[in-house]
């Protein structure tokens, strides 16, 4: 008898059976390997091909091979931009409104992809495609990123056969927060062997790659290869910065200038094009001191180091490509994921954090710490004037929707399809309009229902068109943007866009209006001259807005508040963790931050037992519970400044309780007692705490690294018997006590 998964004959026995077997699903005969590299905060004229001085070859020969893209456009944001490069839908509508970092409680804003919208590795992979992420994902509830999941919203989980890299926002290339496939690992050397993690993710791709053209050479992969740079912490070998020793001497207006003329020359922009006047906050190049000077140029060095090292490691995975014969059938999309960042200070910083917990930068640290930048004990990024050269000849930065937030490099390579090797394009396009550009290459349908959830349709429109066209009008119609209240919306070449301000009402923003294609950077604005067209525009925002599942517009600063949905792990009082569990991400740890807290090391111990019981960040902010020389200590490192509680010495042996009790005062301080079997130690001290404690693991047993503090070296493990370690918050995140002051 036969049925409808088994078309042969089955008898009772196998000489009266016919053999019958279950074809994969396989993509159609030379349909492309596809592999999308994503940089993390590169400007516009960054790279070598779109006119920067830094040295990009490999970045540049994709360009001379392919097609470079001058009026593509992104969301503006890190996740945003990566749920619609995945997913080929708007943002909003997938639930990814601004970063994974924050469920804002609406459906538009959840920190995660919907189901109801496919992955381009989904899709893929139902055609037959093997699938591999590297590097950034941060399209998942970072509070969910833990060795607990859930996984649903990690890259196994999204389509995706093998992953390598790091789940957050940012990681130090040094000591990163490494995950393979769905479990943390460790990096497998350390920077005195000259570990850096952009090689090791190239490394790992090619690893994936290897075995797979090896094993399924018939077969086309996919790979999402997202490096870190340039975002911070820019941290790259001296040698590299070194290269540009003296060639930003000359200051940022300088170099701006110089960007936009090799830009002219190149076509990227039209010869009548004419730069902007510098953005609130940029200062004159001539009227800083010598010393600023000195440690401006240190910092962008940096920048641009680790942007050369990490096309270098392209390089790598290029050549690899050509050795095995993949190159000419594979489709690579270059894009940055938003325009050049300006989320430090105006004169940039050696540590982050203070940005973070807004701190006044200090000019003085960062020149004590000038040696230090580009290396594992500097979180650096750069003064807002390489920014805005970072974005020439745009206007504005990261998270504003103005040109130089959303208008960012694409290069797109595919030596066997395209013919037109190294020219340019000029139609409108947006980051939805990849990944149908991709399935339409591939001839994979986006499907109605996949695994058992409707889908939305796919929002974006093809660009496979302009493979062969380069003077054909774009097939986009309309494209809005959205983010902390700035808007925008594109429109058959006009652009109405409104930089809002936090507090201020929606309805009364002032809009601006451009002519794109007669005005390519936004610096002639329209609206006096024709308010019809304007408010054409806006009402068209509105109805956009309305059909993507933007509203309610939120302009609220949520970023790094010490708070958690009501389901998070974050959201408990009490916490009880055990040695087999080593290491927390910074997002899941317990909000010990502006609240009374306690914590308690069970263990064992004699006397000669020392080490780490609790560290929380590394050498730029956090705290750490250790033993040593016989002695509790508990250090707590606010942006650079140190304060310690040390204990007499211990003359217990055998178990043992020790711990540290913070009783909160005022607003993001108050104080800090050593506690032995639950006694309170002599030696009680006042100090302050940052309300974004680190962006480094929180780990049991051990140190972070660099150590939070001095006195600490390496992993400093502790050589008792650690229990358990118990962390309990107090019930006083929002009261300020009558005695306390708000600072």
């Amino acid at each position: 008898m036969s049925n409808d998964h088994n078309p042969g004959r089955v008898g009772r026995a196998y000489h009266e059976s016919d053999n019958w077997f279950e074809a994969r699903p396989m993509p159609a005969p030379g349909s492309p390997n596809v592999i999308y590299v994503i940089l993390d905060d590169v400007g516009f004229a960054d790279l070598g091909c779109f006119g920067s001085e830094v040295r990009t070859p490999n970045f540049d020969r994709l360009a001379q091979q392919g097609l470079r893209y001058s009026n593509f456009h992104t969301t503006t944001m890190c996740s945003p931009t990566r749920a619609s490069l995945l997913t080929g839908r708007n943002h909003h509508a997938v639930g990814m409104r601004c970063l994974a970092n924050f469920d804002f409680g609406y459906r538009n804003g959840r920190g995660s992809i919907s189901h109801r919208a496919a992955t381009v590795a989904e899709m893929l992979g139902s055609a037959g495609y093997a699938n591999f992420a590297v590097g950034k994902w941060h399209v998942a509830q970072t509070d969910e990123i833990t060795a607990v999941g859930p996984f649903d919203q990690w890259p196994l989980g999204r389509g995706f056969h093998r992953f390598y890299g790091f789940m957050n926002g940012s990681t130090d290339q040094y000591y990163p927060e490494l995950v393979e496939d769905n479990h943390p690992v460790t990096q497998p050397k350390s920077p005195e062997e000259g570990y850096h993690l952009t090689a090791d993710l190239v490394d790992k791709a090619m690893a994936m790659l290897g075995a797979h053209v090896s094993l399924a050479p018939d077969t086309p992969f996919f790979l999402n290869l997202a490096f870190s740079s340039g975002h911070f912490p820019h941290q790259v070998a001296r040698a590299y910065m070194d290269r540009y020793d003296g060639v930003w001497d000359c200051g940022w207006d300088v170099v701006r200038q110089r960007r936009l003329e090799r830009q002219k020359a190149m076509g990227l922009v039209p010869e009548n094009t004419e730069l902007p006047p510098d953005a609130p906050g940029v200062e004159n190049w001539d009227l800083l001191s010598a010393d600023r000077k000195r440690v401006a140029v240190r910092l962008q060095q940096a920048y641009a180091g680790f942007l050369e090292y990490t096309d270098e490691q392209l390089g790598r995975l290029l050549d690899f490509l050509e050795t095995t014969g993949k190159l000419d059938n594979t489709l690579i999309v270059v894009i940055s994921d938003n325009g050049a960042s300006i989320d430090c200070g105006p004169e940039g910083t050696t540590n982050v954090l203070r940005r973070f917990n807004q701190i006044p930068e200090s000019f003085e640290r960062n020149l004590a710490e000038i040696d230090e930048i580009g290396g594992p004990r500097s979180n650096s990024n750069y003064p807002w004037g390489w920014a805005q050269a970072s974005n020439t000849p745009l206007r504005l930065f990261k998270s504003f929707t103005h040109g130089g937030g959303v208008r960012d490099p694409m290069i797109v390579s595919w030596p066997r399809r395209i013919a037109d090797k190294g020219a340019i394009r000029h139609q409108f396009h947006h980051v939805v309009d990849i990944t149908p550009t991709v399935l339409e290459v591939c001839g994979v349908a986006a499907p109605e229902i996949y695994r058992g959830v409707g889908q939305m349709p796919v929002h974006g429109t093809s660009f496979a068109y302009t493979f062969d066209a380069p003077d054909a009008e774009t097939r986009k119609d309309v494209q809005y943007f959205e983010m902390f209240g700035h808007r925008g919306i594109w429109h058959k070449g006009w652009k109405a866009v409104t930089k809002h301000r936090r507090g201020d009402d929606f309805e009364l923003d002032d809009w601006e209006l451009y002519k794109l294609d007669e005005d390519f950077n936004e610096t002639r604005d329209l609206a006096s001259e024709n308010p019809a067209k304007l408010r054409e525009m806006t009402e068209r925002w509105w109805a956009e807005a309305g059909r993507y599942d933007v509203m309610p517009l939120d302009d609220r600063e949520v970023r790094f508040r010490a708070k958690a949905k009501p389901d998070s792990i974050r959201s408990r009082s009490r916490y009880v963790f055990y040695p087999q569990l080593e290491s927390i991400p910074s997002s899941a740890a317990p909000l010990t931050q502006d609240t009374s807290h306690r914590i308690t090391a069970e263990v064992t111990i004699d006397p000669q037992s020392e080490g780490t019981l609790v560290s929380y960040g590394n050498n730029g902010s956090g705290y750490v519970l250790y033993l040593k020389d016989g002695r509790l200590i508990y250090s707590y490192n606010h942006v650079g400044e140190i304060t310690r509680l040390v204990s007499v010495p211990l003359t217990t042996s055998g178990a043992i309780s020790l711990g540290f009790e913070y009783r909160k005062t005022g607003l993001l301080k108050g104080i800090g007692t050593l506690l032995v079997n639950g006694e309170r130690q002599a030696g009680e001290r006042e100090h302050q705490t940052l309300l974004r404690i680190a962006l480094a693991p929180m780990f049991i047993g051990r140190s972070g690294l660099p150590p939070v503090c001095d006195g600490i070296d390496g992993e400093f493990r502790f050589t008792g018997t650690l229990h358990r370690l118990v962390i309990e918050l107090g019930d006083d995140r929002e009261v300020v006590p009558p005695s306390g002051e708000i600072d």
